[in-house]
């Protein structure tokens, strides 16, 4: 029997930031997960990348894989354009006004986990199973019993539940969640730009649906997120690159000049899911486990490693019993309230800026260019979008 005092399935950005926070400091942790394990970047960019604000820059660096992440691909940003489509709306600021070297870096999810795994490797109390299942899980008043497919058990005194948004673990135990479908399909994809990117973030708002815009390494090259609808998601999946392209360019209006999609594109439904529940004894949920929320704002991985920083705090106290259900519940209460706080943002930003209705863009123009020209206010508006915020 392999024994550990956590034990977390899923092998991903946040379920390896956690590993990585609570083997530096000689926790001994066990990481399972039926994926292979992360390698070094391609030549080709990944679809899949996020935001990464200041705040997770500064667990990275506390973590020392910082340095690691900035070693492979990876984008800061300085300025950022966020505007409406269809009404005069439109808020701009950058790095400058807010006296920091950037406001985030735009990075594939793939380099943080490849350089989270060169960290761990590093620890004698990090044990990676890659490539591996498990087959059941029990659980007593005290510990958690993890039975892989192989057979191995695995005694914990926590499980963590990072296995993502269908997560099995939540399921298994019964753990309630609250859902609703965005009404949008996400498509994800690579483009080549006429102009260069200028290190700025751009977001514009549609009638159906917001379209990002987020800066790669090369300045000539951008990953896209547009948020659509079911129905014109379908639509511009069966395009080809041509008149994809040409949609794409009427879209952003022209913005970067001419775009050039580089690779397959990738499409997947939006839904909003809150766990109501997340803690069942010795299980916790974290990550997309516990939440997901529209990527309109690119909070995704924020939250989730927001989740992890706590984590790595509560369970690495020492004046605390381990893994105790106060700290359990303390992990619990203050996640479960930040993760509301934004769900809660994130629907009201997709009702406000969806459709054509005239009201709507009257209060969007005036909503934006409002926050645009008054400076506290604006101040206060984009530290919240960095993470420099007053929630951390």
């Amino acid at each position: 029997m392999q024994q550990a005092q956590v034990c977390i399935v899923g092998g991903g950005c946040v379920g390896l930031t956690l590993a990585l926070g609570l083997a530096k400091n000689n926790i001994n942790v066990h990481v399972i997960d039926a994926g292979s394990e992360p390698a070094p970047l391609t030549e080709q960019f990944a679809n899949r990348v996020s935001a990464i604000s200041l705040a997770s820059q500064t667990l990275f660096s506390e973590l020392g894989a910082w340095d690691d992440i900035l070693a492979q691909r990876t984008c800061a940003y300085t300025h950022m354009d966020v505007r409406d489509k269809d009404s005069f709306g439109k808020i701009a600021f950058n790095s400058t006004e807010l006296d920091l070297p950037e406001l985030g870096h735009i990075i594939e999810n793939d380099a943080i986990r490849y350089a989270l795994f060169q960290q761990l490797k590093q620890y004698s109390s990090a044990t990676l199973s890659f490539n591996t299942r498990y087959q059941a899980i029990h659980q007593t008043d005290t510990d958690v019993l993890i039975t892989l497919e192989s057979g191995m058990p695995v005694m914990a005194k926590l499980l963590v539940a990072a296995d993502g948004a269908n997560s099995g673990i939540r399921t298994q135990f019964k753990m309630p969640i609250t859902f609703w479908d965005y009404g949008h399909h996400a498509i994800v994809a690579t483009v080549k730009t006429q102009e260069t990117h200028s290190h700025t973030a751009r977001q514009v708002f549609l009638p159906t649906g917001p379209l990002a815009f987020l800066p790669l390494s090369d300045e000539l090259s951008q990953s896209i997120v547009w948020s659509t609808s079911p129905e014109q998601a379908q639509h511009l999946m069966s395009l080809d690159n041509a008149e994809f392209n040409k949609a794409l360019n009427v879209a952003i209006d022209g913005q970067c000049g001419l775009c050039e999609v580089q690779d397959d594109r990738a499409v997947f439904p939006l839904k909003m899911r809150y766990a109501q529940q997340w803690v069942n004894g010795k299980i916790a949920l974290m990550g997309d486990a516990a939440h997901t929320i529209h990527p309109l704002a690119g909070l995704g991985m924020n939250l989730g490693l927001k989740d992890a920083a706590l984590l790595i705090k509560l369970l690495t106290d020492s004046k605390q019993e381990f893994a105790s259900t106060r700290v359990l519940r303390e992990y619990e209460r203050a996640r479960k309230l930040d993760a509301q706080k934004h769900i809660a943002m994130m629907q009201g930003l997709k009702e406000l800026f969806e459709g054509d209705n005239p009201l709507k863009k009257l209060i969007r123009g005036v909503g934006l260019s409002m926050v645009d020209n008054l400076g506290p206010i604006k101040t206060l508006f984009a530290k919240e979008a960095v993470g420099k915020g007053s929630a951390k």
